[in-house]
């Protein structure tokens, strides 16, 4: 039993002939009736009851007939959800973000994507960096965003720019005028830092440790917004990637660039490499890609 056969079916018993229902198949008598009799051998019986004047349904036609008509409902409201995901007239897509980058970035790209595709709904999994793989890798959602990985094993990785760490200072420190800080500078004051296993705080640790020893941190905590309060409430100083600029200075505190040693890492988008991306997702990792640009704001003093 398929589909052309319930159709052909259900089109017959709606008009009682096979000619009116030919006509409305755009098929002839002769291949409307050999569909009729496939459906009526693979069934095991009679569905119609053919004279020369009229076509009526047998008791076992009486049974299918409702049954056809929900199945071909179905059938066509399944095609129409297809048709409409595939042309982005509907859908939906999971996608997961570091904080860093779902706070202030990820929404510009987002705004875009909901002008172009306003029926695609989408998911944003706000989560640190090594959950971003994690979702990834056993296909809780179809896209991440985050750090290179060290090993893009089975991964895909789509770079959108190269992100520089900045020192994030009080607007009123001594370091907010200057041109850029060392970081034996900022390290000679109260240090905040994300907490870990935060990507953020394990790359900064990785790359003073060789050159300043152990990061001393005099206050931490999960969330990039309570970092930034903290150092522009003159606790301490931070170091945070530049795309959180904006949200350090909307925070109160003021942004100045890092050296000796520059501390940089490529922010791309991650997808499987053995899973073909919806259409949804693939739409949403070219916005992502179109978009992308590094972080220009530097601090105004």
């Amino acid at each position: 039993m398929n589909v052309k056969q319930l159709r052909a079916f259900v089109t017959v018993a709606k008009y009682q002939s096979f000619a009116q229902a030919g006509e409305q198949l755009h098929v002839s008598q002769p291949a409307l009736s050999l569909t009729i009799k496939a459906l009526e051998d693979n069934l095991g019986g009679a569905l119609l009851t053919r004279t020369t004047r009229s076509v009526s349904l047998t008791a076992e036609g009486e049974v299918l007939l409702p049954l056809a008509r929900r199945l071909l409902a179905d059938w066509d409201d399944t095609e129409e959800m297809l048709r409409q995901r595939f042309t982005l007239q509907l859908g939906r897509v999971s996608v997961a973000a570091m904080p860093s980058y779902a706070g202030n970035r990820l929404p510009e790209a987002l705004k875009v994507f909901r002008q172009r595709y306003p029926k695609v709904n989408v998911t944003v999994h706000d989560v640190i960096n090594e959950q971003v793989l994690e979702l990834v890798r056993h296909r809780r959602v179809e896209l991440g965003i985050g750090f290179e990985p060290d090993s893009c094993e089975a991964l895909l990785f789509h770079p959108l720019y190269m992100d520089r760490f900045v020192a994030v200072v009080p607007a009123d420190s001594p370091l907010a005028r200057q041109p850029q800080v060392r970081w034996q500078e900022l390290l000679a004051q109260d240090f905040v830092a994300l907490q870990r296993p935060s990507a953020v705080r394990l790359l900064l640790e990785q790359h003073v440790a060789a050159e300043h020893g152990k990061l001393t941190v005099a206050f931490e905590s999960h969330q990039l917004a309570t970092v930034g309060r903290m150092v522009a409430s003159g606790l301490g100083v931070s170091a945070v990637p530049a795309l959180c600029i904006e949200q350090m200075l909307e925070l109160g505190a003021c942004c100045v660039p890092l050296t000796d040693p520059t501390v940089e890492r490529r922010i791309g988008v991650i997808a499987l490499a053995d899973h073909k991306l919806s259409k949804a997702a693939q739409a949403l990792l070219e916005v992502l890609l179109s978009h992308a640009h590094p972080q220009e704001m530097a601090c105004d003093t």
